[in-house]
């Protein structure tokens, strides 16, 4: 990497995944029904509670909210990916780099207060059941998602401003398949001391308070299901977060995987493997999650596909 600094870089190359040529054709096969899989199966969660009377309440309305959010979080950066392999070329513009930073942030923020979301919800409607209807009202459902939305963006542009105050020098690769803040501050000529630090902390904010929101719910969850006498009904109560705390599991599992896979392995292409389990994987499997583990999807899915038969 030369030394001489450049304030206006034009483009980025994104590595991808491996160079390997005979590779691409696979790659682009794989993700292309990935990305498919992803877009039509969360069309469908959000089809399926839309035409529902059955689904329209608090806890579909969310789930139907993180469905689209999913479908943003894979389109902002398996298209461009595919793009790139199949016209064999790697570069990004500054200016798309950013943006798709942005993005990034937004959608992985707003599955974040999501999930927090939909604990709350699980809070309300199992701890206090006979007041859920008056709680989670329609203005307040809306106004949650209005305020996931706007967190999720203030969360974008406080690390996007911090990445577009660096310089980078000529050699501009990025070895990932998008462009990931954390590895643009690897690639930056300027001290990057100040903005690591920063990024860690508004990472820390921003994930640590949704995460501690979930905890704190899912422990009132807990201990009202345990005071349940009978052990049906503790199974009846406890099932209708099934899905929930899966979805849960593998959005936060991958996602701290890919922190401690970054600090631990000194290889950037492993890092780019791991975060592909949240970027990519996790909204692929999160309708199968709901679809497969809640009979009233199951219902409100088979209607939907009998109509259009």
């Amino acid at each position: 990497m030369e030394s001489r600094n450049l304030t206006g870089v034009s483009e980025f190359f994104l590595l991808g995944l491996s160079d390997d040529p005979e590779l691409q054709p696979l790659l682009f096969e794989l993700f292309l029904s990935i990305y498919l899989i992803t877009v039509c199966g969360n069309l469908l969660i959000i089809l399926a509670v839309s035409s529902d009377p059955h689904l329209h309440s608090p806890m579909y309305f969310f789930l139907s909210n993180l469905s689209l959010a999913d479908i943003g979080f894979i389109s902002t950066t398996v298209p461009k990916m595919l793009i790139n392999i199949h016209t064999q070329s790697k570069s990004i513009t500054y200016e798309g780099c950013l943006m798709q930073a942005s993005f990034t942030y937004i959608f992985a923020g707003l599955d974040c207060m999501f999930l927090t979301v939909m604990a709350y919800d699980r809070l309300v409607a199992i701890c206090h059941p006979l007041h859920y209807t008056m709680i989670m009202n329609p203005r307040l459902c809306g106004l949650l998602v209005l305020i996931s939305l706007l967190i999720s963006i203030l969360d974008s542009q406080l690390h996007i401003s911090m990445v577009s105050q660096l310089s980078f020098c000529s050699d501009v690769e990025v070895p990932s398949f998008f462009c990931d803040p954390p590895q643009l501050l690897n690639i930056a000529c300027s001290d990057t001391s100040t903005y690591t630090i920063l990024m860690y902390f508004f990472g820390a904010i921003f994930g640590g308070v949704p995460v501690s929101g979930i905890l704190y719910s899912y422990i009132q969850i807990i201990s009202s299901i345990l005071r349940v006498s009978s052990s049906g009904g503790r199974y009846k109560a406890f099932s209708t977060c099934g899905s929930h705390l899966s979805v849960v599991c593998l959005f936060y599992g991958t996602s701290i995987g890919v922190y401690l896979s970054s600090t631990v392995s000194s290889s950037d292409r492993k890092g780019a493997v791991v975060s592909l389990m949240y970027t990519v994987v996790t909204p692929m499997l999160n309708p199968f999650i709901y679809s497969l583990r809640n009979r009233d999807i199951k219902r409100a899915l088979r209607r939907l596909l009998s109509r259009t038969t």
